[in-house]
This record gives C-alpha cells, sequence and structure tokens, in this order.
C-alpha cells in the first residue's frame, strides 16, 4: 500500500505530527528490503516507522517515505523461542507467549511499541528489557547485504543499541524463553498492567517516557521537583498523574510539545543542574 501526504498523526502514540509525502506499507519482509533499498540507492530520505510510540513527527510533516512495519506483524513458535516479525506489536507477542506458557516476556506486555523498536532501543520496564530475552535479529544492514547478529554483538544498553548507532533495519526477532505456567504468567501481566493504569496517564496521548533517566536519579522526580507537574503549553502538558509524561490533552500541536519538552530541560537544569536528555525521538 502507498499512500501520499498522509497525516502523521494518525500513527503516533502522541496523536500529532503533519504529512508525510510518501507512506509504504510492505506487505512482506522482502517488500521492506526493496522499498528501503530503493530509497538508499535513490538517496530518498526514508524512516522505517513501527508503532510510532516513541515518536514526536513536526507539524509540518516529513519530507520523504515513511515505511510503516504494520503488516509485519507474524509470530511463529518455535520450541521456547518465539520468531517474531518486526512490526509485530509487543502486546501481541506476551500474549502468544502467554498462550503457550512460556514466560520471560512479561515484562513487555504493556510498552506500546513494536518488535523492531523494542530491539532498536532495547525497550523495558518493570525490570525487564530486551537484552534480557532477545536470541539474535535479522537485519538489513547498511550495504544492502541480509545478516543474522546475535544479541551478544549488538551493543544494546540502556534506550540504544547497534541496531540504532549503525543504522540496521530490523525485519525480525528472535525472542528466548522459558517454559512456565500460562497461569502465572497471566497473573503477572495483569498485575503489570494494573500497576501501569493505576501510575501512568494512558488515557492521553503521549510517547510514554518523556525522557531517559539521568544517571543517578529519576526524570519523573525531577521535574515534579521542580515544580512541573501541570505545566502547559497549548494542549500538551506535563502529566499531573506522572511527571515524567508529556501528554496531548486533545488537538495538541507538534510545537506546543516541544515547547513543553525545552521549558521542563531548562528548568530543571536551572534548579539543579541536570540536563534531561529526551527518550522521544524527534522526526520532521
Amino acid at each position: 500500500m502507498i499512500l501520499l501526504d498522509e497525516p502523521m498523526s494518525a500513527h503516533t502514540t502522541f496523536g500529532v505530527g503533519g504529512p508525510a509525502d510518501v507512506f509504504v506499507v510492505p506487505g512482506s519482509a522482502e517488500e521492506l528490503v526493496g522499498v528501503v533499498g530503493a530509497c538508499r540507492r535513490l538517496a530518498v530520505p526514508y524512516f522505517v516507522l513501527g508503532k510510532g510510540s516513541d515518536l514526536l513527527v513536526d507539524d509540518g510533516g516529513y519530507r520523504g517515505v515513511m515505511v510503516s512495519l504494520d503488516a509485519l506483524h507474524d509470530v511463529v513458535v518455535d520450541g521456547t523461542d518465539l520468531v517474531c516479525e518486526a512490526g509485530a506489536s509487543l502486546h501481541d507477542v506476551a500474549e502468544v507467549a502467554c498462550e503457550h506458557g512460556l514466560t520471560g516476556f512479561e515484562f513487555a506486555c504493556g510498552i506500546p511499541g513494536s518488535i523492531g523498536g523494542a530491539c532498536f532501543m532495547n525497550a523495558g520496564a518493570y525490570d525487564g528489557c530486551m537484552a534480557d530475552v532477545l536470541a539474535s535479529v535479522d537485519v538489513l544492514m547498511p550495504d544492502e547485504t541480509l545478516a543474522t547478529i546475535a544479541v551478544e554483538d549488538l551493543a544494546l544498553g540502556y534506550r540504544t543499541s547497534r541496531i540504532r548507532t549503525d543504522g540496521l533495519v530490523v525485519l525480525r526477532a528472535r525472542i528466548s524463553l522459558a517454559r512456565g505456567s500460562g497461569d502465572d504468567i497471566r497473573a503477572k501481566m495483569d498485575d503489570l498492567t494494573r500497576r501501569r493504569e493505576e501510575k501512568q496517564p494512558l488515557e492521553y496521548g503521549s510517547a510514554g517516557s518523556t525522557f531517559k533517566r539521568p544517571e543517578g536519579y529519576f526524570a519523573g522526580k525531577l521535574i515534579m521537583d521542580a515544580g512541573l507537574k501541570g505545566y502547559r503549553v497549548g494542549n500538551a502538558c506535563v502529566s499531573t498523574k506522572h511527571a515524567g509524561f508529556v501528554v496531548n490533552m486533545g488537538g495538541a500541536t507538534a510545537a506546543d510539545v516541544h515547547a513543553v519538552i525545552e521549558h521542563v530541560q531548562d528548568e530543571v537544569e536551572r534548579q539543579f543542574g541536570v540536563r534531561l536528555e529526551p527518550e522521544v525521538r524527534f522526526v520532521g
């Protein structure tokens, strides 16, 4: 599927963002390789989009090709491993693991992202992260070759990886889990979901945690201690439920969100000498 001038507000969890010149949804990993390869050869800017859960797309949109992974969502059970296409949602992968009595992926059940994006940034929550369960990834390399890279060669760190730093494109990932009790797995997932609902402003659009955790601190506590809970520009504001989240109260623009983020950075640095680094990626 190919769309022109597709509004990115419809494809990001923030619910903001102007149109992408071209929006492509490859129907297979082979098509994904072909689209990305063509963009590279023609020197056309492109961006590979998972679930849009960690992005802030500019109000002016994206001048290039937005390549969506929405159609690449297959999950295959292989013993105690799950082989997941890059566009598979973390929630769906966690559900498949639970249905087959495989434990280890419960931490990801509420993260609103894709497998590809999770590998890209070593996503994690509740004391678990992708580095704990990832075995290998199949990727498209910058030189157009395909490769399978073992987890120990991915340089996974806090919200980073070789996938991110070296410009690799994830096609699929192999997740290694362990046998467990389906009832226990479900109970843990339900508990994590309840905790997330109690603590996070899930009723509003956001990109999840807006800032990375600064060494020796917690971003949310610094923001709260700076008196910034509820700070608002237009229809974007620092959540009153969890200060680590900047949320779209409805009808916010990317400029509103940018303004809130920049003010929070400046004010926290002024008061505490700590410059918060956004976890959100800015596109466009």
